[in-house]
């Protein structure tokens, strides 16, 4: 299997917006519209980056198919697993003379990221991403290839809703003790800002998809009995 420059930019765009995203995930931050301690809302700097993953899961999608978007759907999940690994284990290093027990606690506290937090991202991305490439696929192949907009925007919001509710529940109801309305309210923060975020973004994904199209000259149309997320040589 060949894989063209454009393809290889795409993949490597999908893994760095990844890794970005894990690692400012730890920073919580106020939304322009909240108004603190009267209307505030559960979100962190992840939320900059995060749904960009999606448009370019969308991408790889429409443009090369399942089985491709499959691999790097994959291959992200490696990446960061060897991002976690590398940061717990510097973590365990000795630190030099210079290095102070404050950095060391800074350092844990920043990179040395919960295993509840670790659990919870690494379901919650599995489950969405292939809902997404799932749901893009299946709606493509039934639409036979119209209707852009409604495959994204649809695909994200199942996409996107599965990841948001997982991790919520997984990292702060299951590994944590923060109440129902609580957990229902950062869960649906997540899923409606991350929905918005694409769907301001359809424009840019319609051009892209348009672009790479004509550029490669690939239009891939998955049947339904070929998506499977385990076929990763398939």
């Amino acid at each position: 299997m060949r894989y063209s420059g454009a393809f290889v930019v795409i993949a490597g765009l999908f893994i760095t917006v990844l890794i970005t995203s894990n690692i400012i995930v730890i920073k919580p931050i106020r939304l322009p519209f909240e108004s603190p301690g009267v209307f505030e809302l559960n979100v962190t700097a992840a939320i900059l980056i995060f749904p960009v993953s999606y448009i370019i899961g969308d991408i790889l999608t429409e443009v090369y198919g399942f089985r491709r978007a499959r691999i790097i759907i994959w291959l992200g999940f490696a990446s960061n697993l060897f991002l976690v690994l590398m940061l717990w284990l510097a973590g365990l290093l000795p630190g030099a003379s210079e290095w102070t027990s404050e950095d060391q606690t800074a350092y844990v506290r920043i990179l040395g990221q919960l295993p509840g937090i670790l659990v919870a991202s690494f379901i919650a991305y599995l489950v969405g991403e292939f809902a997404n490439a799932t749901v893009l696929s299946l709606l493509k192949f039934h639409m036979r290839g119209r209707f852009l907009f409604v495959r994204t925007i649809g695909s994200t919001m199942v996409g996107q809703g599965l990841d948001s509710f997982l991790f919520i529940y997984i990292a702060f109801g299951f590994f944590n003790d923060w109440s129902g309305p609580a957990l229902l309210g950062a869960a649906l923060t997540q899923w409606v800002v991350k929905t918005v975020y694409e769907t301001l973004a359809t424009p840019l994904t319609y051009a892209v998809v348009t672009a790479l199209k004509r550029k490669e000259q690939v239009d891939v149309t998955d049947i339904p009995s070929s998506l499977n997320p385990l076929g990763i040589f398939a």
